[in-house]
């Protein structure tokens, strides 16, 4: 049977009476204080201390954070149950008012999952909202973005800084509640979210983040780092292949400090899923190696609490836990209706919501002041982690100082920059060699100074040159390890390295350049929440060679040169490719590409560490104007240099330009850009094994393109390059027809 529970009782209002969390009946406020009260205490306390009896003996921190079993009243109990059941309405309030006042927004999701995320984060969950970034803090990530009210109304109602007048400006311009939930923008949002899916990756990356520093910096007696990652995502997110791509993977690494709630509410915005949507998600997540749990009714918030720990017990594997929920619960007219999903609720249901749920007040955006002080109280709960996290890692400072210089050196995001003046660093041999391959060097000089970088590639380590030479594999023996393996998974991949860049460390990540086209939603991401994750793409041309044209990218180097905030390096040399990765290393808020050949390519007597300005003169013309402007990236710098001294044996004087990176050039002031390229010089040429899309600026309407316009072929990389005319010779002719 389920228990009778007291909800409500504010003055002037009406209470609710409850059996479990669901609403049975409405309970008059005289009720409370009238002759009638010992009729409802006598029915309902006996079943209410009969749970809380149970719950305590479980999950003593859950029911009294400290307060021994027999200090409670039966009244102190059932009100406990009370305020919870307030509580998670509270979120159901709040996100269907800001929905509604926004005339848009997403419902279903808040509504449905409110006591999972109440539940959650009030009972189970270490945060501290007075300090969102402490280190050993849990993570929790809304896969589902598009329920971002639920997170907002859950960082509002602990304290986190987000203002009753922030939830009313949900979706306007420039608030700190955006549609989806932004990392930097919002105080307590962990990662950007709204691709379904991307959370699931994420969290991957950050539960391998925590192992990883776990085996890294904890002792006996001092585990510093010991905290879980929660997410949360629906059937979309289940549907999306990048979540089994990352599932898959923490499976196989044991990752047991991952929990992931699947809100199975059986909805899509087309209808019911099984339109599109049958399989055994608990079957699939098991047999990737996942302890799975199942929460039948997703309001129950002692079967939600057994269920959290249960999979936080579990120490050899991830949980997953299907809590079975109803879209848009509390809204009648809507609840387990595709129309919940993605519309405001209506003035009337939100009012009959309110009704439904028994809330004191159809006022917009109000909230008792006691459910306040109950979020108050669970926060000032939660401080206390922080504060023994800090006495404890206080004493392991004092312990063990080479531990705490480590620690330090580990968070250190400038530990790189001295490298700009180091000798050593910056030293190559005098040979032909591949870009890639230069990369590899670079990275293996980096793998010692940069002690938190980390990474690896999709199945292609041998080719890509991603490997660190005698750094230990991140496996499920070894998770101190900072060489990863994520198989053939490259979308995953790259989800899953923006949740190790999210939680702290120098990750990078690599596969073929032209699967680029799986990683750059990720890539976009990254972008967007302004991480430094680092991309390895090698194979970025023609020079491909004999695999032909499904391996021969062409537009890819366009794609991703358009991402705002992105830096893409395609370096011409040793030299360029050290600037490529010291520029990796060192950022802080943008994310790098470096788009590396396969094919040898010559030392460049002119390149520099002006690369790191993104476009320079590598060599001039002898004129104070030059009678024209080559301006090449990579593999086709070489190309560009021989043309210059064949144009100068016939009396052409050009200056040639290696663009490694347009974005970081574009960031120089108008003056140095001006004199790379002066504008008084209109004969100009782009020269580049790829698509001329992006080009137009720098050639004008006066220039000359010796590029591709149409896919590769397979045959070895010298024909390929003659056969498309990416050769001095066309360089030449090019440069005469724009004179």
């Amino acid at each position: 049977m389920k228990q009778a529970v007291l909800s409500g009782g504010f003055p002037g209002t009406e209470g609710s009476l409850f059996f479990g969390s669901h609403l049975a009946l409405k309970v008059p406020l005289w009720y409370y204080s009238s002759r009638y009260a010992p009729m409802l205490w006598a029915f309902a306390a006996p079943a209410a201390l009969s749970y809380v009896d149970a719950r305590f003996e479980r999950y003593p921190k859950a029911v009294s954070r400290g307060r021994m079993q027999g200090e409670f009243s039966s009244e102190e109990l059932i009100m406990s149950k009370s305020i919870d059941t307030m509580s998670v309405n509270a979120i159901r309030v709040l996100a269907a008012d800001a929905i509604q006042k926004a005339k848009s927004g997403h419902p279903g999701l808040p509504l449905g999952s409110a006591a999972v995320a109440y539940e959650l984060w009030a009972k189970h969950m270490k945060h501290n909202p007075a300090n969102p970034d402490w280190p050993n803090r849990d993570r929790f990530i809304l896969s589902g973005g598009h329920g971002s009210t639920l997170l907002y109304s859950l960082l509002h109602l602990f304290g986190y800084g987000l203002t009753k007048e922030d939830m009313m400006q949900f979706r306007q311009d420039g608030s700190l509640t955006p549609g989806h939930p932004e990392y930097r923008h919002t105080k307590g949002v962990e990662a950007t979210t709204g691709p379904l899916g991307a959370g699931m990756g994420m969290a991957v990356g950050m539960a391998m983040a925590e192992a990883h520093l776990a085996a890294k910096f904890n002792k006996p007696g001092y585990p510093v780092v010991d905290h879980f990652t929660y997410v949360l995502g629906g059937d979309g997110c289940m549907m999306e292949g990048v979540s089994y791509e990352a599932m898959s993977l923490a499976g196989t690494l044991g990752l047991s400090k991952l929990i992931v709630f699947y809100d199975s509410n059986k909805i899509s915005i087309e209808g019911n899923t099984d339109i599109a949507f049958t399989e055994d998600v608990q079957a699939r997540f098991r047999a990737m190696g996942f302890q799975t749990l199942v929460v039948e009714d997703g309001n129950n918030l002692e079967e939600i609490a057994a269920a959290i720990e249960a999979a936080k017990a579990e120490t050899t594997k991830p949980s997953m836990i299907t809590v079975k929920t109803q879209i848009g619960y509390g809204c009648p007219a809507k609840q387990g209706k595709a129309s919940a999903h993605g519309e405001p609720l209506g003035e009337e249901n939100v009012a009959a919501m309110k009704e439904f749920l028994g809330w004191p007040s159809q006022e917009a955006f109000f909230v008792p002041e006691e459910v306040y002080d109950n979020y108050k109280a669970l926060a000032a709960e939660h401080a206390k982690d922080e504060d023994a996290w800090n006495a404890l890692f206080a004493d392991y400072c004092a312990k063990f100082p080479e531990m705490k210089a480590a620690w330090d050196d580990e968070f250190n995001m400038d530990i790189a920059k001295p490298l700009i003046d180091d000798a050593e660093y910056w030293a190559y041999e005098e040979k032909a060699d591949a870009t890639r391959n230069l990369g590899g060097w670079a990275l293996n000089k980096l793998k010692n100074k940069v002690p938190n970088l980390i990474g690896g590639s999709a199945d292609l380590a041998p080719s890509n040159k991603t490997a660190m030479k005698e750094i230990a594999d991140f496996s499920k023996d070894d998770y101190s390890g900072r060489n990863l393996h994520f198989g053939v998974r490259e979308f995953a991949m790259a989800a899953i390295s923006n949740g190790l860049t999210l939680h702290g460390l120098r990750a990078y990540c690599a596969t073929f350049f032209v699967f680029s086209d799986y990683v750059k939603p990720m890539a976009r991401l990254s972008a967007l929440m302004r991480i430094p994750t680092t991309f390895v793409l090698t194979h970025d041309s023609i020079g491909v060679g004999e695999d032909g044209p499904t391996h021969e990218p062409i537009e890819q180097l366009a794609m991703l040169r358009s991402l705002p905030n992105f830096h893409v390096f395609r370096p011409a040399d040793a030299t360029e490719t050290l600037a490529a990765w010291y520029s990796a290393v060192t950022s802080k808020e943008t994310p790098t590409a470096l788009v590396l050949t396969r094919q040898n390519l010559p030392q460049l007597a002119g390149s520099s560490k002006e690369a790191l300005k993104g476009g320079y003169i590598i060599e001039d013309s002898t004129k104070a104007v030059p009678d024209a402007i080559i301006i090449a990236s990579g593999s086709e710098v070489s190309i560009s240099l021989e043309a210059k001294a064949t144009l100068a044996a016939e009396g052409i004087d050009a200056r040639v330009v290696s663009m490694p990176c347009m974005d970081i050039f574009e960031e120089q002031s108008d003056e140095y850009k001006e004199s790379v390229l002066p504008k008084a010089v209109r004969a100009r040429v782009a020269v580049e094994a790829l698509s001329d899309f992006g080009w137009g600026k720098y050639v004008g309407l006066d220039g000359g393109y010796v590029t591709m316009h149409g896919f590769g072929a397979s045959a070895p990389a010298s024909v390929l390059f003659k056969k498309f005319g990416i050769t001095a010779e066309n360089v030449v002719a090019t440069v005469k027809s724009v004179l």
